[in-house]
């Protein structure tokens, strides 16, 4: 299938022609600029970034934080599979195609930015997608401010985390929520904590070995997904001292 091809089943699929060639040149080029995007898609400089806004905000796009130029990498082209299951099974013959155009780089140092509740779903699936068998998986978060943004998706999140085989520990926001979360441990395969009576946090920080999500819980919703090893270990060791002391 051609590039034409693939942009025309794109646009079947609910994305405009402009917004599939952008999405399309993201995943050829990799961690590329509003201009290299704008060449490589043939698309006025002024309209991709635009265009860039709203395919952020359907999670098909994300935003490197830092340096002196900001950088656009394109998801995991599965999401499209979140964001029109509809049309699930047209959309596989695409993937494939779509999967060999990106480019991914190991062992780079990453901030990547997402804002919206759909793209910020987006990072909690890969959470769970990255995850490793016997690897911490930590959290602090007030429970009740993170599921009332999306209840039945961050509850179905909890479930399907818990039958992962990993080592889940919640320090929590002292509160009605997260009282009910604690009698459920056994449940969910979480060990649970309370933070000490009035504390107030307005982001939910998580921390697995592959990298450092800090969600902002109040609008306007975004999160931050960090890839270091050093910012990891050290947020690791943060949350172990807070357990051993709570």
């Amino acid at each position: 299938m051609n590039k034409k091809q693939i942009i025309k089943s794109l646009s079947e699929f609910g994305l405009r022609e402009e917004e599939a060639k952008l999405y399309l040149a993201t995943l050829t080029l990799n961690r590329a600029t509003v201009l290299q995007l704008a060449r490589e898609s043939e698309i006025k400089r002024t309209t991709v970034y635009s265009l860039l806004e709203g395919l952020i905000q359907k999670g098909l796009i994300s935003q490197e934080v830092g340096g002196a130029r900001k950088r656009y990498t394109a998801e995991d082209p599965d999401k499209l599979i979140e964001l029109l299951k509809h049309r699930q099974e047209s959309l596989q013959e695409i993937l494939p195609e779509l999967s060999a155009l990106q480019s991914l780089h190991g062992g780079e140092s990453l901030i990547k930015y997402y804002q919206g509740l759909e793209s910020i779903k987006g990072v909690y699936e890969g959470l769970i997608k990255d995850v490793r068998p016997g690897n911490d998986y930590f959290v602090i978060s007030d429970q009740a401010q993170w599921l009332k943004h999306d209840p039945k998706f961050f509850e179905d999140f909890s479930r399907r985390r818990g039958r992962l085989d990993v080592n889940i520990r919640l320090l929590l926001v002292n509160n009605a929520t997260s009282c009910a979360y604690q009698k459920r441990e056994r449940e969910l395969n979480v060990k649970i904590k309370l933070l000490p009576k009035g504390t107030t946090l307005r982001t939910n920080l998580v921390v697995t070995p592959q990298k450092v999500v800090i969600h902002q819980l109040i609008p306007p919703l975004f999160a931050l997904v960090i890839e270091n090893k050093s910012i990891i270990q050290m947020q690791s060791e943060y949350f172990k001292i807070l357990w051993e002391r709570i």
